[in-house]
């Protein structure tokens, strides 16, 4: 994936930079469930500085800018990750 992709994938959420779930799964060729499920195995290891999930809000404010279709739309508000947690995430077992 490109640098300048990837810098379009980053937002600003609650006054940090963070990056979405479905992103990063695509980012390491997994299913956003499957990144979600190895979180949720390991969420000791992710306070709210690395990793949050966002608000109905937030993620309605977000699809706005970033223009996602609400077709389908999501069963899950998608977590946040920050630069700690996507550095959590890549480090280790974490993603399997």
């Amino acid at each position: 994936m490109e640098i300048a992709h990837i810098k379009n994938r980053i937002h600003e959420v609650r006054g940090m930079r963070i990056m979405l779930d479905f992103d990063l799964a695509q980012l390491y060729t997994i299913e956003t469930k499957r990144l979600k499920e190895s979180v949720r195995r390991n969420i000791k290891r992710f306070p709210e500085d690395f990793m949050f999930e966002l608000t109905s809000n937030e993620w309605e404010n977000l699809r706005t800018q970033i223009a996602t279709s609400s077709w389908g739309g999501k069963r899950y508000l998608p977590f946040a990750f920050t630069e700690q947690g996507i550095a959590m995430l890549s480090s280790g077992d974490t993603i399997r």
